[in-house]
């Protein structure tokens, strides 16, 4: 497997996403190498070979997932080095370390998370023989709100989905976006589901009710508490949420807005929160993990995943297990597995705000919600998705055969 990050060590959700994946795959009976670009302790992770390809720190240093970002080579700064590197210089060393590895050691089968990690798989591919399965988390259409983004990404994707044996994408709406943009015959693309965090489901989680005492104060006193969590970005459409809340609170003043994350687009919200005279309305925590991000979902009463364009979405998931009422995108592809949601298009911020407001009025409709969708994000697990990637990787190397 070549990641790009593993917790807790980690920006976002694809880290999340391949520990869990990679773990099921192990007790399924794999034998997992997770390549990595820097040097760190996962002391946790006891089911497969973590191996470094640089001496560099941890990406998430690197700060609110720039290596997304429009500007691949803007300079970042590792701990452990006097000299600059860019996200491009990070992806050069990976491959040194990939060419380097293979020469005494030939995988099955190489598994490459996202756009980072492509060349490094297709360098695997084309000098050792070893069958490419491209596995798509996010497009640069998604990350860049439908547009084509940064071209070197866009080439980057191309060249990685047109050389891989089998693809892997975690939606529909994603496979559409790859045939649709990059012309990948859809025979070639396999959907595969994320599952909950495992920790999740397994932990005996209990609200810390200090952590947030000003919002508990305000639900005692009547007020819901809308949220949502992510990076800041343009891919989220949190401007189009914001716009929403303007709109929501001038029926209903009993509305607190949670923005929970960072990003590019941080000062952007701000001043749209105080142009629009609602500041007192909305609440920026910041990037948060771990226990306060289980204590925002668990004091909420309404998510929202207002995204553009949005592959998966985990957040909406680990939202649904705390107890959230759930408001998705038509353009997410969560939605295609949770149907107990109220649902809306990005662009439309007058329904966003009118489906706010009707849960807000509705305990009943609130609570069901609430309970139907609990019963529908546990059909899905990382057992089957495991499953189902062993029966791609089977596939692939037989076909190289």
């Amino acid at each position: 497997m070549l990641g790009w990050e593993l917790p807790p060590h980690n920006s976002g959700g694809l880290g999340v996403a391949c520990l869990n994946m990679a773990h099921a795959l192990a007790d399924q009976g794999a034998d997992i190498d997770f390549v990595i670009p820097y040097t760190a302790e996962h002391e946790n992770v006891d089911f497969m070979q973590v191996i470094p390809a640089t001496n560099l720190d941890p990406i998430y240093r690197y700060g609110g997932g720039s290596y997304e970002s429009l500007d691949v080579n803007a300079k970042i700064i590792p701990a452990n080095e006097d000299a600059r590197v860019s996200i491009r210089d990070v992806q050069e060393k990976y491959c040194d370390f990939i060419n380097t590895h293979l020469m005494d050691f030939k995988p099955d089968v190489i598994h490459a998370h996202d756009w980072l990690t492509y060349e490094a798989g297709i360098l695997a591919k084309k000098r050792f023989g070893v069958p490419l399965v491209a596995h798509v988390h996010a497009t640069e259409y998604d990350r860049a709100g439908m547009h084509v983004g940064n071209p070197l990404i866009h080439e980057i994707e191309y060249e990685g989905l047109m050389l891989a044996d089998e693809i892997i994408a975690v939606s529909e709406a994603t496979k559409r976006i790859i045939h649709e943009k990059y012309h990948i015959p859809l025979s070639k693309i396999d959907v595969v589901y994320n599952s909950l965090d495992d920790s999740y489901l397994k932990s005996d989680y209990e609200y810390d009710n200090s952590t947030y005492e000003y919002l508990t104060g305000l639900k005692n006193d009547g007020w819901t508490i809308v949220s949502t969590v992510g990076r800041f970005t343009i891919q989220k459409g949190l401007t189009f949420l914001m716009r929403a809340a303007k709109e929501a609170l001038t029926k209903n003043p009993k509305l607190m807005f949670i923005f929970a994350g960072d990003g590019e687009e941080r000062n952007t919200l701000i001043n749209l929160a105080a142009d629009y005279g609602i500041s007192r309305n909305v609440i920026f925590t910041g990037f948060i993990r771990g226990q306060k991000l289980r204590d925002i979902y668990s004091i909420s009463d309404i998510f929202v995943m207002s995204s553009v364009s949005e592959p998966f979405g985990l957040t909406a998931l680990e939202a649904a297990h705390h107890g959230d009422a759930l408001i998705l995108t038509k353009q997410s592809g969560v939605s295609e597995i949770i149907w107990s949601a109220f649902e809306y298009d990005f662009w439309d911020e007058k329904k966003l705000a009118d489906e706010i407001l009707a849960i807000a009025a509705n305990p009943a409709l609130k609570q069901e919600l609430q309970e139907n969708i609990k019963t529908e994000y546990r059909k899905i697990s990382w057992e089957q998705v495991a499953k189902k990637c062993l029966k791609i990787y089977n596939n692939t190397i037989k076909h190289k055969r």
